[in-house]
């Protein structure tokens, strides 16, 4: 098949180098001027890294270099993916600096029209993997036009090109995810002043329990995952959440009073007001090196549970004010306040027969849309485990389109969608990324997947992971036997005809 493939991040590289092995004309499209995604330069912050040690983000077939830090640099990640590039040789179907307008179905839903600035081209297959982080979402704030006028400016944290832009300003940082603490703590080393705005506190988990546990431990395993109770309990499971979860939540507490002393959060009155165990409810946060001593220090100040109410201008200089009441200089203010899930390429009617009634993705097994033919998605299952949710997703889109495993009914899909969506939502409080995201049930939904390919790591590597941090390594003969059971398939249709 030719197939177009918009986005090339993890999950357009990863379906771009599985889609070739299967024998497909493969087309990568991406706007910007070079691989990575979230992690392309053109969207780097001061202070990006990893949340994952290195050994558990990678794809299954291509280890990070040894030469790496366990977290990783920004720039280090664009590299990773530029040697993915290389050693599969992908170079020749990536098309760099080429933004996807529009994509439209072709009649009959017999393909799609891909057009671009430079033209438009046929193809049989569209793979949507432009990433659930794809435009940055900024509240509604009142006075905007006052703070402009004032001198101040709005952008978002993937916008923040240089610490020279902040230097000796006074800056407003809305959001208290890893990205605005990251990009905290480098601009407070340069900036007059820095502000984390908190409308409500997260908890943060340090790299290393007392110093000595590696926080992948804890989180990053089979174990960690189950410690959260998922859609349907099964085995072990059962037992974790027996008796009100007393099991499960005696560990989550321990781990909370470790945490609270070890960042010291008492102290500094930042002590989440949910329990440790409503990081369910969102992606955990791994807390950013030096934030905590520097609010400490006084070189960040953090107002929690509170807002921007307005900006407006005060003694010929922009201001926010805060719903507590508090004025602070806001020469600059950052926002990282997420981001909208977005396919802006695809006509309207497509994207209405997408979603739910609430704006959600109706993805089975968060790749297949159920009422659009020649289509599916890449990517929309963020995890703890991201290239290899995305990797497996594209092994579950080869399969699919080798007739290589039978879904259900589509009714039978779609009850089976809008369970999940409707579980996601409340376990979310509706925070679920309109339904893309799976943290923390990362290995749940890679299990799903290959559940329904056929293929999976072996059972020892799955039972290792129970305790030890899951290793993408287990799962790189998934693709190369899914090559071969095709490519024996296509032997057999020849040797019969």
């Amino acid at each position: 098949m030719k197939i177009a493939i918009v986005g090339a991040g993890f999950a357009g590289l990863a379906s771009a180098k599985v889609l070739r092995q299967l024998g497909h004309d493969v087309t990568v499209f991406d706007k910007t001027p070079d691989v990575g995604g979230v992690w392309s330069s053109t969207r780097r912050y001061p202070g990006l890294r990893t949340q994952n040690n290195k050994q558990t983000y990678c794809f299954s077939d291509h280890p990070m270099p040894r030469r790496f830090p366990q977290w990783l640099e920004g720039a280090q990640v664009q590299e990773y993916l530029e040697s993915y590039v290389e050693r599969f040789d992908l170079a020749s179907c990536l098309r760099l600096n080429t933004e996807v307008t529009e994509a439209a179905p072709l009649v009959g839903g017999q393909g799609w029209l891909v057009r671009t600035p430079t033209g438009a081209e046929q193809y049989d297959h569209l793979v949507v993997a432009n990433g659930i982080f794809c435009e940055p979402a900024f509240p509604e704030f009142a006075g905007v036009d006052e703070l402009d006028a004032a001198g101040g400016r709005i952008l978002a944290t993937s916008d923040l090109a240089s610490l020279e832009e902040v230097r000796g300003k006074n800056v407003v940082m809305v959001g208290y995810g890893k990205s605005s603490c990251d990009v905290a703590v480098e601009v407070s080393k340069v900036a007059a002043s820095t502000t984390v705005v908190a409308r409500g506190l997260l908890w943060k988990v340090p790299r290393k329990l007392k110093g000595v546990l590696n926080y992948k431990y804890l989180l990053l395993t089979r174990l960690g995952e189950a410690l959260f109770p998922y859609q349907t309990l099964k085995g072990f499971e059962k037992v974790l959440h027996a008796n009100d979860s007393a099991i499960a939540s005696g560990m989550l507490g321990s781990v909370e009073k470790v945490v609270t002393s070890q960042l010291a959060l008492e102290d500094l009155g930042l002590v989440p007001s949910a329990p440790f165990s409503s990081i369910a409810k969102a992606s955990v946060s791994l807390a950013s090196e030096g934030f905590y001593e520097a609010v400490a220090e006084g070189t960040i100040g953090v107002r929690r549970d509170t807002v921007v109410s307005r900006f407006l201008e005060k003694d010929g200089q922009p201001h926010a004010e805060l719903s507590d009441g508090q004025v602070v200089r806001a020469d600059l203010v950052i926002c990282g306040t997420g981001f909208r899930q977005d396919v802006p390429f695809l006509p309207a009617e497509v994207q209405a027969r997408l979603q739910d009634e609430r704006g959600n993705f109706e993805l089975y097994r968060q790749i297949l849309p159920l009422d659009v033919p020649n289509l599916t998605f890449a990517g929309y299952n963020s995890s703890f485990f991201s290239p290899l949710s995305a990797e497996m997703a594209a092994v579950w889109i080869g399969s699919y389109l080798a007739g290589q495993h039978t879904l259900p009914d589509v009714e039978t899909m779609r009850s089976v969608v809008r369970d999940r969506v409707e579980w996601m939502e409340a376990r979310t409080d509706g925070h679920s990324a309109r339904g893309t995201n799976v943290v923390p049930f990362s290995m749940h939904n890679i299990d799903e997947v290959l559940s329904d390919v056929g293929i999976d790591a072996s059972p020892a590597a799955k039972a290792l992971h129970w305790l030890a941090p899951v290793s993408p390594r287990a799962y790189r003969k998934v693709t190369p036997r899914l090559v071969k059971r095709v490519g024996a398939r296509a032997t057999r249709r020849t040797d019969s005809a």
